[in-house]
Formats: C-alpha cells, structure tokens, sequence
C-alpha cells in the first residue's frame, strides 16, 4: 500500500472513531448532571462531582466559573472529552439561560448531534423552542432524553405528543418508563427488550439489567408488581402508534429517539449513551465560501467557535477553541491565519476535561482543542494549511439591550478597556464604539450578560464599571452599491453610526418603525441583522 494510501486510511479510522455532540436544554432541566455522568460512563471522573484525582468538588465539573457556581447555572460552553466503547467522545455543555443563547449558537456550528433534556414535570419550555430552532435550521440530529422521572411529572405521552406538536419532529421512543415518581420502577429498553430496574445512586452506575424477551412473561409481574401490566399497554400502543426506528431519518434531522430516565440518579441513561454511539454521526462536512470541506480533506482545516479569557485566572490565559474539520492539526507545525494573512504554530495546544487542559501533539476532524492564544483569533476565524476559504455560519447577532460603558475608576482605565476589550471578543456580548469620541456600547441579548460582565470586570481585571441603558431597538449592518446614498446615509444618520468590533460601520435604530422609514427611505442600502453577510463577500 502507498504511503498516501496508508495515511487516507488512518484519517478515515481516526474520523470514525470520533462521536462530537452537544447537551442542550432549558435552565433547570438537568443538563449539566447529565453531562457529568456521560463522564462517569466514560471513566473520565470517578464518582459525580470528582474528577480523576478523586478530589471531590462540591459543584458540577462542566460548571467552572466562580459565578457559575454561585449562580447554580451554567454561563460559558464547557468542553470535555472521554472514551466509551472505544469512541472518542467530544462533549460540549451549553448554557441553558437564554441571556446566553448566542454562545449556544455558536456551539451547535461546532458539533454534529444534539442531545436535548427535557424536564418531565415541566415539558416543553420556552427556550427549548427556540434551540431547537436552530438544530432544525441546520438539520442537526438529536437525541431527546426526558428528565426527572423519579418526580412526579407528565404523562409520558403527552410529553411525546407535545414534543413533536411544539418542536416540529417526529419521535420515536427507545426507552419507555415503568410508573412514574413514588411507582417508578425503571426502564424498559424497547430494541433490546430488558428491564432495567431503578435504583437510587448519584454517584455509582447501575448494572441491574434484565432481560425479559417477552412481556407476558411472569418474570416482569415479579419485578415490577402491578406497573407490569400498565406496561404492557404502553408497549402495545408505542409499537403501534410510532413507526419503527429509521436511523437515516434521525442522520437527516426528522426523527428524534426518545429516552427516559434520571440523572441525578445515574439511571437509563447507559441506554441513551450505548444507542448513541451506535447511530450519532461521525464527523460531518462543514460549509465554506468555496464549498464544502469534507472531513477526509487531506489538508488540515478548522475555525474557532469560542475564545475564553482566564479560564485559569492565576494564569490569565486566553484560549480559542477549535472544531477541526478537516485532515490532521500536529502540534508545532505552521497553519495559515485566513483572515489575517499569516501563519502561525502551536506549542501548547489542549484537549479539555472542563477546565483540566491536557497537552496534545495531534488532532483529527470532530475534535475540540484549545489554542494558546495572544489576540489573534476571534469567533469565525478559519485556520488551515495554506488554503484561504473561510467556514461560514458563525455570524453576531443583532443583540436586544444596549447599554453605555461608563468607567467607575478612572485610575483603572487600562483593565477596563483591556477587559471589555476580551470578554466581548469571547463572544458574551457585542462592543460598539462611537465614531466620535471614545463612547462604547455593550449589546447582549439578556440582563444576565451585564451582572456576568460586571463581576469579571471585577474579579479578573481589577476593574470597576456601571450600564446605562440606552434606547436602542436593533444593531443593523449594512451595506450599498450606491456610494452617494451610502456617504448621504453616513452623514445624516451620524449620531446613531457606530463601529463595530471589527470596525464595520453599523446602524443602531430606535424603534422598529424608524427603521422601517429608514429603510424605505434609503432603498438602495442593505440592512443585515447578523454579521454573517461579512463572510459571505470576502
């Protein structure tokens, strides 16, 4: 075999050995319980709430931020990897706040499945609506596990219709419970027709599995008492109701799996998990300006999703995080910057166990790494091995609360622009900058960003600042053919013309009507609403 041969080979085993997915949910649900106990299935932690040493934390190991753990939320993307059944895992833990789903968004560009947690008390909630929005627009498939049965919640189907009535798939259940809060009993796997019966352990994972090939079996009243016969039924309508299991639907985004189970607990979830590895996809192709760019690519090729600055504070360290797409990142090789036009190495590149860093010299298409980095990256940036396309769908939006920067110490100005300056390229918010003056704007789509960005102000900068809101409806970019129109709009709309973070000139209306006259008034002017359309004309 030539030696060509022999590495298209490798990368192919090393893309099929890859599984990249995200956890999404609304607050509350129990998302991040889930995520560490993916890790305990995994053997990445040894009981809920250690990691590897055994040092025990009191919070949740995706959950590192000081506010975090104040909060009980989750307000940055975390990371981890870990293997299960010879997989390597790439998981991504979003926030659940709405304040924070633009981060959201950009993760989902990132990943190539979705799992989605549902609470079995509450249903279908608000944001779920609308994250599942964004996996509908992008066809990601998902996976929904339905939360919390050890509560007294919902019929599960009525949870099964409202899903597919409010989110807009269709479902199919894998797993099916047996009663529900004080009457449950377990899980019945539906493929592999066992009985897994409930036990209460937040920090071990249950191995009492039963088989049971036919559900008239007496066996099941044995084990279950009276739920036996309720389950029964349930089966019988299930399979009567929901088409069998189509893995190509669920690939192409129209067919959810469904499971039941509790996290908290650490129960039916290694049904969710070892159904997963089996059908999740592998490491997809990624849209470019100059077409798609398939995993086999044999160049290296990938984009940052996400910056983060201290996620080690005694180290003030920035890091960019990287979804590899194509060919094989190696440590200490040089890569081509696109947008900046030069290349760059990495001595230090990461992986990532929440914010435990592991040192890597080697990376292939679905992993996640952590770039050192000094002010050269932000979101969107594409790095490759000397070609020049850039990944597309990584836009800004148009943020909803715009509010003034004013400095509360004067004699700490320097880390205040320093720290505004990082934590809006992070992505937490959008900057503004006036064209006359040095007045600067923070937009964000919630409240929540401002409290965030005001305690690591604080705590990592040493500085101090307040928000006056100002009356701002949308941010719009724009752009023109028509020169005369364009210096005309610039000139009379000045008081409300302002730069962005990357010094693109942008419109801040005050009302939906004004820009509605505005736009009708200056028709030869294009008003975006995302920063994608910068991307789309390099």
């Amino acid at each position: 075999m030539q030696p060509k041969n022999l590495g298209e080979a490798m990368l192919t085993e090393e893309i099929n050995k890859r599984k990249t997915f995200a956890i999404i949910s609304h607050p509350d649900a129990g998302k991040t319980t889930l995520t560490e106990k993916f890790l305990l299935f995994g053997g990445a932690i040894q009981t809920a709430g250690a990691v590897k040493n055994n040092k025990i934390k009191k919070t949740a190991t995706s959950d590192f931020m000081e506010i975090e753990k104040q909060r009980g939320i989750s307000v940055a993307t975390s990371v981890m990897g870990f293997e299960y059944q010879d997989k390597l895992i790439n998981l991504l833990d979003t926030p659940g706040h709405k304040d924070f789903a633009e981060d959201t968004y950009r993760t989902l560009t990132a990943v190539d499945s979705v799992i989605l947690v549902i609470d079995c008390v509450k249903g279908v909630e608000a944001q779920t609506e609308r994250l599942m929005e964004v996996c509908r627009m992008r066809d990601t498939p998902v996976i929904v596990f339905i939360n919390k049965l050890d509560l007294e919640g919902r019929d599960p189907f009525d949870l099964l219709d409202e899903l597919e009535e409010k989110l807009g798939i269709k479902v199919r259940p894998m797993s099916w419970p047996i009663g529900i809060g004080v009457t449950f009993k377990g899980v019945y796997n539906l493929s592999q027709q066992k009985v897994n019966l409930f036990q209460s352990s937040k920090t071990k994972i249950a191995t009492d599995s039963i088989e049971i090939n036919d559900l008239s079996d007496a066996k099941l009243d044995e084990l279950v008492g009276k739920e036996a016969d309720q389950l029964r039924e349930d089966v019988e309508l299930v399979e009567g109701v929901y088409d069998p299991f189509d893995q190509q639907a669920y690939l192409e985004g129209k067919v959810a799996p469904v499971f039941f189970g509790s996290a908290v607990n650490n129960f039916g979830i290694q049904e969710m998990l070892d159904q997963f590895i089996t059908i999740a996809p592998h490491p997809k192709p990624r849209p470019t300006n100059n077409g798609e760019i398939q995993p086999e690519h044999k160049k290296f090729s990938g984009f940052v999703f996400k910056i983060h600055a201290n996620l080690d504070p005694n180290h003030r360290d920035r890091i960019a995080f990287l979804r590899v797409c194509s060919g094989k990142f190696e440590r200490n090789k040089f890569f081509h910057h696109v947008r900046q036009e030069k290349k760059l190495r990495f001595s230090n590149p990461t992986s990532f166990m929440a914010k435990d860093k592991s040192l890597i010299d080697e990376a292939f298409p679905g992993d996640v790494i952590g770039l050192y980095d000094t002010g050269n990256f932000k979101i969107g940036d594409t790095l490759t091995e000397g070609e020049s396309f850039t990944f597309k769908g990584i836009p800004s939006f148009s943020p909803e609360i715009f509010k003034e920067v004013v400095n509360d110490n004067p004699m700490k100005t320097k880390q205040l622009e320093k720290g505004i300056h990082q934590l809006t390229e992070e992505g937490v918010a959008q900057l503004f900058t006036a064209r006359m003056g040095n007045k600067k704007y923070i937009g964000t789509v919630g409240e929540l960003q401002f409290e965030v960005i005001k305690y690591r102000l604080e705590h990592e900068y040493g500085a101090s600042a307040s928000f006056h809101h100002m009356n701002f409806y949308k941010a719009c970019w724009f752009t023109s053919d028509n020169e005369q129109m364009m210096e005309e709009f610039i000139r009379l709309k000045s008081n409300y013309i302002v730069y962005d973070k990357d010094k693109h000139l942008v419109f801040l209306a005050q009302t939906p009507g004004i820009l509605r006259i505005t736009q009708d008034n200056y028709p030869d002017i294009e008003f975006h609403f995302t920063s994608e359309f910068k991307k789309e004309t390099v």
